[in-house]
């Protein structure tokens, strides 16, 4: 058993609000024993980075946060991840309408073979309920948010496939913003993307978190310390230590931590 700081489990500072507070989360992929007993509470309006070498459950911790572990036949989840006080693995929650307000962004940009306006106007088709000035006013938005409507605005009917790849992770988290979510997962957004892309993807996310909660896994400590106001520190499906970024990656409570900081392992 990994010795675990329990004094951090909650990073919360002043009178944020918990987004999500997860007590004694298990998940198992058939005999794997992916994530051990973990708890823990992300604060709103915060940039919470998940830190930790490969296979460590970073990435499966932040898909249960959305129930995306849901269509992987062998996963099982027990414990308890509460969204704003309700349990959203209790029975009765549509893990649809979960996602409208939990959003994701993946590791690679994945634009639909549509024309730019309609990647971001996807989510609010399938929803129905705008008319098409609404959906134009929702569009512009996000792609503003996502800070790309100023490269794109006259070329709105051209392929998402036709922009770069920076542009291309743009227009994945805008189709997000567009149905108006209140946290955006982004499991490593910059990973496929050159140093120029990462850098806007930074900036992007430190402003999101003006009206977003944003949870961000990443293999790039130095990232993490830059956009992050909390880091959880993962290994071996264990959340190791969990606190205020400068904290961890300053002076760190657990030994396994600064050792995996400073690079002697991972």
């Amino acid at each position: 058993m990994i010795s675990i700081d329990t004094t951090t489990m909650s990073a919360s500072s002043g009178s944020s609000r918990a987004m999500f507070s997860v007590d004694r989360l298990n998940v198992h992929y058939g005999d794997n024993h992916a994530l051990k007993d973990i708890t823990i509470k992300i604060d709103e309006h915060r940039v919470t980075a998940f830190i930790g070498p490969s296979g460590c459950g970073k990435s499966t911790f932040l898909r249960c946060l959305n129930r995306m572990n849901d269509l992987i036949p062998a996963a099982k989840v027990t414990g308890r991840l509460d969204f704003l006080g309700q349990d959203i693995y209790q029975r009765g929650v549509n893990p649809v309408i979960l996602r409208r307000k939990v959003g994701m962004v993946f590791q690679k940009p994945n634009p639909f073979p549509k024309s730019i306006f309609e990647n971001v106007a996807y989510g609010l088709r399938l929803e129905g309920k705008l008319n098409k000035g609404e959906i134009k006013d929702r569009v512009d938005k996000a792609l503003v948010d996502a800070h790309l409507f100023s490269e794109v605005k006259d070329r709105l009917d051209q392929p998402g496939t036709s922009l770069s790849g920076g542009q291309q992770q743009r227009l994945c988290i805008a189709r997000a913003l567009a149905v108006r979510p209140e946290v955006l997962l982004m499991d490593e957004p910059c990973s496929a993307l050159d140093p120029l892309a990462t850098a806007r993807i930074e900036d992007l996310i430190i402003e999101l978190k003006k009206d977003y909660t944003v949870v961000i896994v990443t293999h790039n400590m130095q990232q993490a310390a830059r956009v992050s106001d909390h880091t959880a520190f993962f290994y071996l499906g264990e959340l190791v230590e969990y606190g205020p970024s400068a904290q961890i990656f300053q002076s760190p409570k657990v030994e396994l931590t600064e050792r995996y900081i400073t690079g002697r392992f991972g």
